[in-house]
Order: C-alpha cells, then structure tokens, then sequence
C-alpha cells in the first residue's frame, strides 16, 4: 500500500529553468498526476520567476489545486521576494548575520516561511527566528547526523516534511518521515487543506 504524505511544499518543476537537477519531466502537471501528497505547493527557485513569468507561474500552479512558493536563496533575493503574492516562502537561511535578518523579512509578510534542509545550508538553529518553519527534508537529511543537529531545538520550532523533488522519483518522504519518527516529531500542518481558488480570482473575471 502506497502512503500518501499528508503535505510537501517543497517541489520543483521545469519552471526552474537554470537548475539543472530538474528534468523536462518535472511538470506541474505530472506532479498533479502523481498526487503523492494531499495538499502540495510548488516551490521553484526564485531567480526564475521574477517579472513576467511569475502570472504565468502562479496561475498554472493555483489552477491545480497547488499553493504557489518559492525557495529563496539568499537575503537579498528576500528583499525581491517579499514584492510578489505568494502563498509561502522556502529559504536558505545561511550561518550569517545577513541571512537571519533575511528570515526576518521574509515573516514580516506574514506568509508561512520554511528554512530548507536547515543543517546541509548550514543554518544555526540558536539563531534562526522561532516563527520560522524548520524543514526535515528527504534529499539530505540521511547525509547528516540529524540526531545530534535537531534536539535542542524540538521545544522551539515547528517542523515540516519536504521532499525536495527536483524529479518524479524525488517525490518521496520515507527518509524524512523515518528520521521525524526517531526524533520524535510531529510534521506541522502549514495548510489546511488543498489550495482553492476564489472565483472573484479566477483568469477573465473582476471583482465585484
């Protein structure tokens, strides 16, 4: 029997156009198919959707049922992100000063933000705002020694479990949710449910 992941709001598709992990195959559409998860998000790389790309990007994404994110990559692509409507913010929250300031910013929207793959981006938990969602992912939490890095930190933060799918066979979470089971976490809800989209919103139609 195939489980069916309750939430991942970490996933790439072909709309992040310079990543070259990312295969033709990683559409939205495929994703869709796939259904691996009840509620997903797409999260492409920021710097692939700045300008006109963007409309095109969150209409297909919503239009699936998906919410729309993006994974940020550094502080100043923060103080771009924070310009356009998203519905979440996945980021690198590097061990600087800089970076943690970056986080900062980003939760000033008040839109849900994840620090992705906290320890492979070398992120000090000691130092990363509380409001922030901390990410157990499924691409590289294996590669660390997660049970010494998470915790001091699991009274302090809420967890969520990301697959980081860069490629259909990505779309997974058996690493994450095994070593969430070892330490004892519960993946947080950031949704409650799949994305639905107002009709006042819908392509071709004005607001009342």
């Amino acid at each position: 029997m195939i489980q069916i992941l309750k939430q991942d709001l970490h996933i790439h598709t072909t709309y992040s156009t310079g990543d070259r992990s990312v295969v033709p195959e990683q559409t939205v559409e495929l994703i869709d198919e796939l259904n691996h998860a009840e509620i997903r998000g797409i999260s492409d790389h920021f710097d692939y959707l700045e300008g006109p790309v963007f409309e095109e990007y969150r209409s297909k994404v919503h239009s699936r049922g998906f919410y729309c994110g993006c994974e940020v990559n550094d502080s100043e692509d923060a103080l771009e992100a924070v310009k356009y409507p998203y519905d979440y913010y996945i980021f690198h929250c590097r061990d600087k000063a800089s970076e943690y300031r970056g986080a900062e910013k980003l939760l000033e929207t008040g839109k849900p933000v994840i620090v992705s793959h906290p320890m492979a981006i070398g992120a000090d938990l000691n130092k990363v705002p509380t409001e922030c969602l901390i990410e157990v992912n499924n691409r590289y939490v294996w590669k660390n020694d997660y049970m010494s890095y998470y915790p001091p930190h699991l009274e302090r933060f809420r967890f969520v479990i990301g697959s980081d799918a860069h490629q259909p066979n990505w779309l997974n979470h058996v690493v994450a949710m095994h070593a969430a089971e070892k330490l004892g976490i519960e993946a947080h809800l950031v949704f409650p449910g799949r994305y639905v989209q107002e009709e006042s919103c819908l392509p071709g139609r004005k607001r009342a």
